[in-house]
């Protein structure tokens, strides 16, 4: 999405004829580009996920407590914030808990999306 909206824009600025060199550019780039629809399916499966839980409830560590009452319930309690962390990473989860185990994306086979799924899989160590 990026290299396109990229390209529309030079397209827009520069203006046609000079315009096809980068409009050819960027169709052999994407023409070439690994594909994959993980993105697709995950969301789908999120929607779907979503439609049979309904509403669940926001973890309470999840939640800002601007009132007094509210950090009476604990809300934001115990938040670890990832970016204090190496690889700014921390295994809370942010999931409310009915789905705390549920895996909504799944890598597909190509080299880009094998290594991120085996990156995840270090951090997350057994979760997945």
């Amino acid at each position: 999405m990026l290299l396109a909206n990229t390209c529309f824009d030079a397209v827009h600025k520069i203006g046609f004829p000079e315009s096809r060199i980068i409009l050819a550019e960027t169709t052999i780039y994407l023409a070439s580009s690994k594909k994959s629809n993980s993105a697709y399916l995950a969301i789908d499966k999120a929607l779907d996920i979503v439609r049979k839980t309904g509403n669940l409830s926001v973890p309470l560590h999840l939640r800002n407590a601007p009132t007094s009452l509210m950090k009476n319930l604990e809300y934001g309690k115990n938040y670890v914030y990832p970016h204090d962390y190496p690889q700014n990473f921390t295994p809370q989860t942010y999931l409310p808990q009915e789905l705390e185990k549920q895996s909504i994306w799944e890598s597909q086979s190509n080299s880009t999306e094998k290594n991120l799924s085996e990156w995840l899989r270090s951090l997350w160590k057994n979760r997945f």
